[in-house]
């Protein structure tokens, strides 16, 4: 057994966490991750308060380990929302992205705890001093949104310049990666491609195939998936989407998508395609454009495995990932091997 500061603030039995990863952190595989003695997240972009409300109660009727939700403080009113039904739910981690907590002495009043997710040293060193419990630092590697740090460059620098517990995040997916991680100064990992690819997980079966025939240099990293810069599965709709193409065209589409997204009449879809014409690509109309584009094609990929327009946000350790075990047989798998290695590197010092 591998205790470390992480496993100790949040009462689980190893160091790895699931990340929160919209429509594919199900109650099933967030119960899963904490019933094989990992940290399971919900996300709950997806959901609407009452949603979430819904799944935290599925997942306590699943497992009685502590868990965490995942919430995107940037989307506003139902971010409060969300943080507020999860207080009411007294739910033990409250993890959230791309904002500034309001929640945390309300959290700590119960016994919770925030953990803060970073891409950044300036932003990790912020949410420590905001008062977080922990911290996750995620590099380039990872799927979806990240920057462009690497995480064997940032994870060291985190570590040197915070005092609480940091999870890395970022190309992890066995146990040489969780020795590799504790080794930089680490708590533990934090995984959502190799969980994604577990008989646990929603994933569509089409896009598990292509991610365990898929190498490490097939993915792409691009604001173009859903207006942020992420990192997705390399496929002939992502690579179009990359590439792009004539800014009339990819105006009209971008808002197309925004009306089905939105429910928009044709009126209104008309004027904002004028808008977008004239607009730079970094306009919100444009983000707005890519994310409702992006929700659309990843829930494609995700539920209907459409692997002509759908889009699977993956990690470059996909190339790394040859099958698709249990959640258990993984997690038991991982702590075999980091044990092993943290031996062999202590026989190789000795």
């Amino acid at each position: 057994m591998i205790k470390t500061s992480m496993t100790e603030l949040f009462g689980c039995k190893h160091p790895i966490m699931l990340a929160g990863m919209n429509w594919v952190t199900e109650p099933k595989l967030v119960a899963a991750v904490c019933n094989a003695g990992g940290l399971g997240i919900f996300a709950t972009a997806r959901c609407t308060p009452e949603e979430t409300r819904k799944n935290i109660r599925e997942i306590r009727s699943l497992t009685d380990k502590p868990f965490g939700i995942n919430q995107i403080l940037m989307f506003g009113k139902i971010a409060q929302d969300t943080i507020q039904v999860a207080a009411e739910e007294k739910v033990p981690v409250i993890n959230y992205t791309l904002g500034k907590p309001w929640f945390i002495d309300q959290v700590h009043a119960y016994g919770g705890k925030v953990l803060g997710t970073t891409a950044t040293v300036k932003h990790a060193k912020k949410a420590a001093e905001l008062g977080c419990d922990a911290i996750v630092v995620t590099g380039n590697e990872a799927a979806a949104h990240g920057e462009l740090p690497t995480t064997l460059v940032l994870l060291p620098l985190v570590t040197s310049s915070v005092k609480i517990p940091v999870i890395a995040a970022g190309g992890f997916g066995d146990g040489r990666g969780l020795a590799a991680a504790l080794a930089l100064g680490a708590a533990g990992i934090s995984m959502g491609t190799r969980f994604s690819l577990t008989k646990e997980s929603i994933v569509h079966e089409n896009f598990k195939q292509l991610c365990l025939k898929a190498s490490e240099s097939d993915t792409l990293y691009s604001d173009k998936f859903d207006g942020m810069p992420g990192r997705a599965l390399k496929t002939p709709v992502t690579e179009r989407m990359v590439k792009g193409g004539f800014p009339a065209v990819d105006a009209l589409k971008g808002a197309y998508d925004v009306k089905k997204f939105l429910n928009l009449n044709w009126m209104q879809f008309l004027g904002m395609s004028f808008k977008m014409m004239g607009a730079e690509e970094s306009h919100p109309l444009w983000v707005q454009a890519r994310q409702a584009a992006g929700t659309m094609r990843h829930t494609k990929a995700l539920y209907d495995g459409d692997m002509k327009e759908g889009i699977f946000f993956a990690g470059q350790i996909i190339g790394a990932c040859s099958d698709l075990p249990t959640v258990q047989e993984l997690m038991d798998r991982i702590i075999a091997e980091a044990e092993a290695t943290i031996k062999k590197e202590h026989a190789m010092l000795a």
